[in-house]
């Protein structure tokens, strides 16, 4: 009897051993057991590229080959959220991992507006240079500079640099708006100082040709709002005078910030980095270089999609040649959904065909429908993060603290959830809910369902034609069932309706409340 018992002992052993064994393959297959590092970090944000202008996406008429590996080689995010249907907003949430609605300036800035991130607010840079990481951006900033008086002929601050940036090499604002020059690490690049730059947001410059007096001058003919100063043929949103030497060209810019962004890589690659490449395409105004333009057959806004596709395949390689690839991860989002005539008469609505840019959902930028902030978002990080597909909630305001756990900062930001293990493909426990916003108004998301609360003002924008969400009533979805937002279910489902309204008071305070009691009585 003994010897029978030390023999089921012994074998219960074996295999106790054998599936503990097993257990520990299983776990290590995650990391491929290779060691732990600090990894590059590089956040490629692209400009109103909505969720439906990628192939990986769905997209039919378009290819975004580049963009497609890292989305088929990634995590391909279904449920992934800008936090605001317009640029600034968005940007702002990214880098500080705090909702835009909390900052009353944080909107759509002209190129004259003062720094909306304060100098002593935590960032993304901050806390990873807090961490050892070099850190950079290149491309658009959008986030205001100096303190509202800017002379931009000496050194303009406090900007990039003064919120943990080591270098930066940024348009102040956006393509259409002045002023229409390069800065790095705070000063103009290329100006003569015999020739002072002037921008002004109100009046004109005596002398200066406009678009709106000399449509003659214009190579791209404006539609709304751009009718300003022409530069390069093309009339921006306010005036600028002088810094001739300075001013880009606009047909190089996706070179001129690829080849900025390639040169941090190459600089840096001894240590871990951290860059921020804001990529200014498919924003307006749309000026793909002669290599891309007419290729998609979809006009400028098609071509400089192509054009950034082929930008990103560019500086993969970059990261490829130089050995990086392998310890770099890569988060690839927009700032917001798409739109079409967005200013300029450039053949975006005319040459659209079959193309659908925001994929199955409503709206676009400006909206508080889906499509204003439900966004392409993807996470790459070769050999670490597993090619699948995740219907997690995210958000960019989550990348700060996620980011954060993944370099073993104890920093966090109030608004950001600590998604790390989502973003890399292990686990689908992400948020449980989101504050949407689009200039200055806020929708709920909590699990598939959707609300948004009475806004007064038109159900379309006409300018651009696209949907805002506005209406007199609540508006209730259940996107499980209606990813098109085509049912509104607040009459049928007055329960549900109560129940969202309270946990997004909960979360937003009391900014809606008044219209809410109007409109439950």
């Amino acid at each position: 009897m003994k010897i029978r018992i030390a023999a089921v002992l012994f074998v219960t052993g074996i295999l106790l051993s054998f599936t503990t064994s097993c257990q520990k393959k299983k776990q290590s297959s995650i990391t491929d057991e290779k060691p732990i590092s600090k990894p590059n970090i590089v956040i490629i944000y692209t400009d109103d590229l909505g969720y439906g202008d990628i192939s990986a996406n769905g997209a039919t008429e378009i290819n975004t080959p580049n963009i497609d590996l890292l989305a088929n080689e990634g995590v391909r995010f279904t449920n992934g959220y800008a936090s605001s249907a317009t640029c600034t907003p968005s940007r702002y949430a990214l880098l500080t991992g705090v909702y835009p609605w909390k900052n009353e300036r944080a909107k759509i800035l002209p190129g004259t507006a003062p720094l909306i991130i304060g100098t002593d607010q935590m960032t993304i840079p901050r806390m990873l240079k807090g961490a050892g990481y070099h850190t950079g951006i290149v491309g658009k900033w959008h986030l205001g500079l100096g303190n509202g008086n800017v002379n931009w002929n000496e050194t303009v601050k406090p900007g990039p640099n003064e919120l943990g940036f080591d270098y930066s090499h940024i348009m102040a604002a956006t393509q259409d708006r002045v002023p229409t020059v390069y800065i790095q690490d705070g000063d103009v690049v290329g100006l003569d100082p015999k020739d002072p730059i002037e921008v002004d947001y109100k009046n004109n410059f005596e002398g200066q040709p406009t678009g709106k007096d000399n449509p003659e001058l214009l190579e791209m003919k404006w539609h709304h709002g751009h009718n300003s100063s022409i530069v390069n043929g093309i009339p921006r949103i306010g005036y600028m005078k002088g810094g001739e030497t300075a001013k880009w060209s606009d047909i190089d810019m996706a070179d001129h910030f690829l080849k900025e962004a390639q040169n941090y890589v190459r600089a840096h690659k001894e240590e871990p980095f951290f860059l921020y490449y804001a990529m200014q395409q498919p924003h307006v105004p749309r000026t793909p270089h002669p290599r891309f333009a007419g290729k998609s057959g979809m006009g400028p806004r098609g071509d400089v999609i192509l054009e950034a596709d082929w930008m990103v395949g560019e500086f993969l390689q970059t990261l490829r040649e130089e050995g990086l690839l392998e310890n770099t991860l890569i988060v690839f989002t927009s700032d917001n959904g798409p739109v079409l005539n967005d200013g300029y008469y450039d053949d975006a609505v005319e040459k659209l065909g079959m193309h659908t840019p925001a994929g199955p959902f409503r709206g676009g930028k400006y909206s508080l429908y889906e499509a204003g902030t439900h966004v392409p978002f993807i996470t790459y990080w070769k050999g670490r993060i597993q090619p699948g597909i995740s219907d997690a909630l995210v958000c960019q305001i989550d990348l700060l603290s996620s980011i954060a756990k993944l370099v073993d900062s104890d920093v966090r930001a109030e608004d950001s959830k600590e998604l790390a293990d989502v973003f890399l493909g292990q686990s689908e426990e992400g948020r449980e809910d989101l504050i949407l916003e689009a200039t200055t108004r806020t929708a709920y998301r909590n699990g598939d369902w959707v609300l948004i609360p009475p806004y007064k003002g038109t159900p379309v924008n006409k300018l651009v034609n696209i949907e805002t969400g506005n209406s007199k009533k609540y508006q209730l979805f259940d996107l499980s069932k209606d990813l098109g937002q085509e049912t509104n279910l607040a009459s049928s489902r007055p329960d549900k309706l109560k129940e969202m309204i309270e946990m997004y008071e909960s979360k937003r305070g009391d900014v809606n409340r008044k219209t809410e009691q109007l409109e439950l009585k």
